[in-house]
């Protein structure tokens, strides 16, 4: 495969941080538009919903080589100097979703193992209301965003994890493709997430191949 950047760090870099209510970013097409439909080709088959970790899928081509550049330091540098934090040690993980089911997109803050939260969004279009991760002040309503994110086209939303970084979206049903990447804070939380995530995408196959569906 011939080498190529898959990622707009110019974007990123101008992009201003935004403070209110807590630290985060938006680049609309962060995966270069040339580089988009490749990586689309490449995307991993997941078994169903729910999040699922790279040891359990074909990570293949220009998906392996996107998730490459996402890890390495270029980009872990331009979140550093964007977020003001030092991630030198911090190791990451990152898993891959295909599916929303209707009950997902509670609102939430992330676990505090986390300590940077990446999303990139590969869908090529999104017209429904639902599925479109907002930032919000509060976890007591969905209903009043700061911001909305539009999940396709490469759009990257990144934030600093805190205890009032809320987040989640209105209900949506069916196909969904995101990739979540995080800086974490430990390996041993590396290893627990993702063995959990494992344990989650082998029993989606097993049921899988008993009743011929993804559930």
């Amino acid at each position: 495969m011939t080498s190529m950047t898959y990622l707009d760090f110019k974007a990123l870099d101008q992009t201003p941080l935004q403070q209110d209510p807590y630290h985060y970013l938006i680049v609309p097409n962060f995966i270069l538009p040339e580089a988009f439909a490749l990586v689309s080709q490449d995307f991993p088959a997941v078994p169903g919903p729910g999040s699922h970790p790279p040891a359990e899928l074909m990570i293949k081509g220009h998906f392996a080589a996107l998730m490459e550049e996402l890890n390495g330091e270029s980009f872990r540098r331009s979140i550093e100097t964007k977020f003001a934090v030092d991630l030198t040690g911090r190791p990451t993980m990152y898993t891959v979703r295909g599916f929303v089911r209707s009950r997902d997109g509670d609102v939430h803050t992330d676990s505090r193992t986390k300590i940077i939260t990446v999303l990139v969004y590969m869908n090529e279009g999104w017209e429904a209301d639902g599925g479109r991760l907002r930032i919000l002040r509060s976890q007591d309503s969905l209903n009043d965003p700061v911001a909305e994110v539009p999940p396709n086209g490469g759009t990257l939303l990144a934030f600093l994890r805190s205890d009032n970084s809320w987040h989640g979206h209105l209900p949506h049903e069916g196909p969904r493709r995101a990739i979540q990447l995080n800086w974490v804070t430990s390996q041993e939380v590396v290893d627990r997430e993702q063995g959990r995530h494992r344990l989650s995408t082998r029993l989606k196959k097993i049921r899988n191949a008993l009743f011929g569906r993804a559930a």
